[in-house]
């Protein structure tokens, strides 16, 4: 095991003061916890065009770069994927951009989505309904770090479950409708005798 920080520059999301106001053709482009799930990872078409208000250069988002969701009901984590050149994350995100060549970003942030990494949030945040971690807390992460091989191993292995388990919903939303055509038509066959 070794601590995020170790493998990891971590730093807070932009600091915007106030509420972040949608202002289009500036290229800029702010993510927000209303963005990104965990499991779909980032919704592109929420994502807003805003102007930046303070006077130091932001550190764009790279593409790779590890959105950690650090307050609310579910800690998590989703990965940039550079879908916008000049975007930025709200300041309630932490930043973890990957340093060590041997530590595949889009594994860690799989690994920061499960039990071991989930248990140890659960155990150092702070509040009961909303809760929080702080940046000490993040930067001491435990990771485990196999080899390249056998994060991609890993990470295929995840992404074919998560078809699975897409293509089982879009099952059960058929099923679910076909079930809701088959009362209307008992209901219209009743109403017709």
């Amino acid at each position: 095991m070794i601590r995020l920080d170790k493998i990891a520059d971590i730093s807070a999301g932009y600091s915007f003061r106030g509420k972040i106001k949608e202002e289009t053709g500036t290229g800029v482009y702010a993510i927000q916890m209303k963005d990104v799930s965990e499991e779909a990872g980032l919704n592109h078409e929420t994502v807003i065009e805003t102007s930046l208000p303070g006077k130091y250069a932001p550190d764009w988002l790279k593409v790779g770069d590890i959105l950690f969701v650090a307050r609310g009901s579910r800690i998590f984590a989703t990965l940039y994927d550079g879908a916008f050149e000049n975007a930025v994350a709200s300041p309630h995100f932490f930043v973890i951009r990957i340093t060590n060549q041997n530590a595949l970003p889009e594994f860690i942030a799989w690994q920061l989505n499960q039990m071991p990494a989930q248990r140890y949030f659960d155990k150092e945040a702070e509040g009961s309904a909303a809760k929080s971690i702080k940046r000490t807390s993040l930067d001491k992460t435990p990771i485990s770090l196999p080899s390249i091989q056998r994060q991609e191993i890993i990470l295929k292995l995840h992404k074919n479950i998560y078809a699975q388990k897409l293509i089982h919903h879009e099952l059960i939303i058929n099923a679910d409708k076909l079930m809701k055509d088959v009362a209307l038509n008992l209901e219209h066959d009743f109403i017709s005798q």
